[in-house]
């Protein structure tokens, strides 16, 4: 099993749900720019390269048998991409917190570009915090349902102290923080759906903002009819990021899933 984590997250995030699933194996790697991966050469992330990596990942693990994919968030979002364009590839796919983006208006593309070009004009800032509790508080305030000794666990893996003592900084390429030119074009990720042939669960939190905002969106039934094999579950006290607030009801979901 691999499991894609989201952005600003990094994959030992997962390590709490790959114990619940043992003897299970489980490769949860960093994305390019987070955790402890090397940033990109370039000055902005984008989807394929995450694609791109993915594929040669997989190549490199399982050359020969399909594999189940569960992603979080943005992590699923390319896991369902891949699950379409190499759908030979994937054996089952759990996307948790991660179908799709709302669908903005062609009318916001010149701000975007404007966004993106003012962007470039200086060198992103990273990310601190005065110090690890801190963070600990923001993560506990994000995430319902989390714990505090969580909140620090996870805490101490987005972060690293600053040389000089004076704070925590976040493992992750500030060139993630950049807008992307290109608006989200919802057609080419339904194109990519109708192309799945692994069964699906789609797994969302209860008390999440972005999921009451998509299942609540005009092009809601679209998104689920482009899948031929859905599946989806709730759980009901979480929040967008389930593997960090309720790693056990969220492996309990993907054994079933699994297993079945």
């Amino acid at each position: 099993m691999v499991m894609l984590h989201g952005w600003m997250d990094c994959g030992a995030t997962f390590a709490p749900v790959a114990e619940a699933l043992a003897p299970r194996a489980v490769i949860a790697p960093d994305w390019r720019g987070f955790g402890e991966s090397d940033p990109t050469p370039g000055d902005t992330y984008w989807i394929p390269d995450y694609l791109a990596d993915l594929d040669a990942l997989l190549h490199r693990l399982s050359p020969e048998t399909p594999v189940d994919l569960v992603g979080h968030s943005l992590g699923g979002n390319v896991a369902g991409l891949y699950a379409g364009v190499r759908p030979e590839r994937v054996r089952r796919l759990v996307v948790v917190e991660g179908f799709g983006l709302p669908e903005p208006s062609p009318e916001q593309a010149p701000l975007r570009y404007r966004e993106w070009l003012d962007s470039l004009a200086e060198p992103p800032a990273p990310r601190t915090y005065p110090d690890l509790a801190g963070l600990a508080r923001r993560i506990a305030r994000t995430h319902p349902g989390i714990s505090e000794e969580r909140a620090r666990e996870v805490a101490e893996l987005w972060s690293y102290a600053e040389q000089d003592g004076a704070g925590r900084r976040l493992r992750a390429d500030p060139a993630h923080w950049r807008p992307l030119p290109t608006l989200y074009r919802l057609e080419e990720t339904l194109a990519c759906w109708r192309r799945i042939r692994a069964p699906v669960l789609w797994l969302y939190g209860g008390r999440s903002a972005y999921a009451r905002r998509l299942r609540a969106a005009a092009d809601w039934p679209r998104r689920c009819e482009a899948i031929r094999d859905l599946r989806q579950a709730q759980i009901p006290t979480s929040g967008h990021a389930p593997h960090l607030s309720h790693p056990l009801e969220l492996a309990a979901h993907l054994r079933r899933f699994l297993d079945a």
